[in-house]
């Protein structure tokens, strides 16, 4: 993540935040007074009257001490061993020391990593979804009986809304990784294990993240936990490619834990983690796209996933079939998936059957009234 925010501190945020906070300025000011009184000894709870320099339009109030006490928490949660902040990649820029929130300021580590990260969330979801959407996926899954009324609109809303709380909530695993609580490493030599490490490291993130995401998804799958979180994913039973980020916030945040345990505990170069982490959302959205391209037994592809929508209890996995082979939640996509052409009555009565044992599955687990709104 020092990678990615470093390019973006050099190009945009040094020059935003020396405008928009400049050392000297009026929030300065403020700043280094509401430090300087001590607030933190002064205030014992929020409820108390502050001095009245600090108060609003010269009346003490909660709002006013509330943002004195965050004021002077600004001053005292500067980073003074510099782990982030010192130029490395690029040079130094004209702006960069002409801020009070410095490089190293955890609240404008915090501030960038977010809006960084949830506008490369935004970017990457709709123009993944929409090049899969335009060039990938078969329309013909719209008239599926169990294809919901105006489901495209549904599941864009439900993913753009999602992304940034997801983002949030994942902010504290970048901001340790930033200040160098984790194994990322950036120098290839002998002593990092040199390229032959790289090589290792790819599988190595891939199958300790499906083991992880496979106990996640199969938790998350208990009746009381998957009506709290997992449902709104499952509301699409036959999926566009635009699914794929259609989450509850805290649902795909817990699925995400395991792409970020996994460089705390273990060695992984930095590049290395950004194009996994890349590949990810791009495998996120492939394999909700409905484009059935191989009926592997070991990959779990968009036809195992495509069964995960139909029959929820199956094919819990995100890469592999390993551990649903192991936890006995495998279930083999139909051979009528990859026959091409198939002919509208034939796939309307396998729709049919689809739906039938869907339904079977569905009202044990949700129960049996249905929210969903299906196309006509």
């Amino acid at each position: 993540m020092d990678i990615v925010l470093e390019i973006t501190d050099y190009y945009l945020f040094d020059r935003a935040y020396a405008s928009l906070l400049p050392k000297g300025g009026a929030v300065h000011q403020y700043v280094e007074k509401a430090a300087s009184l001590e607030l933190v000894q002064k205030i014992p709870f929020l409820g108390q009257t502050i001095p009245s320099e600090l108060s609003v339009n010269g009346t003490s109030s909660a709002v006013s001490t509330t943002f004195a006490y965050l004021s002077n928490a600004v001053s005292n949660f500067q980073n003074k061993e510099e782990v982030y902040g010192l130029p490395n990649f690029l040079p130094a820029s004209e702006y960069i020391d002409a801020s009070f929130l410095s490089r190293s300021n955890i609240f404008r580590e915090v501030l960038s990593i977010f809006l960084v990260t949830a506008i490369f969330g935004w970017v990457l979801y709709f123009t993944v979804a929409y090049l899969s959407y335009l060039f990938v996926f078969d329309r013909k899954i719209f008239n599926h009986p169990r294809y919901l009324k105006n489901q495209v609109y549904l599941e864009i809303v439900q993913a753009s809304t999602a992304i940034p709380v997801m983002v949030l909530l994942t902010a504290p695993f970048f901001i340790a990784e930033l200040n160098g609580l984790s194994c990322l490493y950036m120098d290839i030599n002998e002593s990092t294990g040199g390229w032959k490490a790289l090589l290792f490291q790819i599988p190595a993130f891939i199958l300790f993240t499906d083991c992880g995401i496979y106990f996640i998804h199969r938790f998350l799958h208990w009746p009381s936990v998957y009506k709290r979180l997992h449902k709104p994913h499952h509301k699409w039973i036959v999926c566009t490619p635009f699914a794929s980020h259609a989450f509850h916030p805290v649902d795909g945040w817990f699925q995400s834990i395991p792409y970020h345990i996994y460089p705390l505990l273990f060695p992984l170069h930095k590049v290395l983690y950004l194009l996994l982490f890349t590949f990810v959302n791009f495998w996120t959205v492939m394999i909700h796209d409905g484009n059935y391209m191989s009926n592997d037994p070991v990959v779990n592809g968009t036809a195992c996933h495509t069964v995960h929508h139909l029959y929820f209890n199956y094919n819990y996995g995100q890469f592999t079939t390993l551990w649903d082979r192991i936890g006995n939640s495998y279930r083999r996509p139909d051979d009528s998936l990859f026959v091409k052409d198939t002919k509208k009555e034939e796939e309307a009565k396998l729709w049919k059957e689809q739906t039938v044992q869907m339904e079977a599955i569905r009202g044990k687990l949700e129960g049996a009234d249905d929210d969903r709104v299906y196309i006509e």
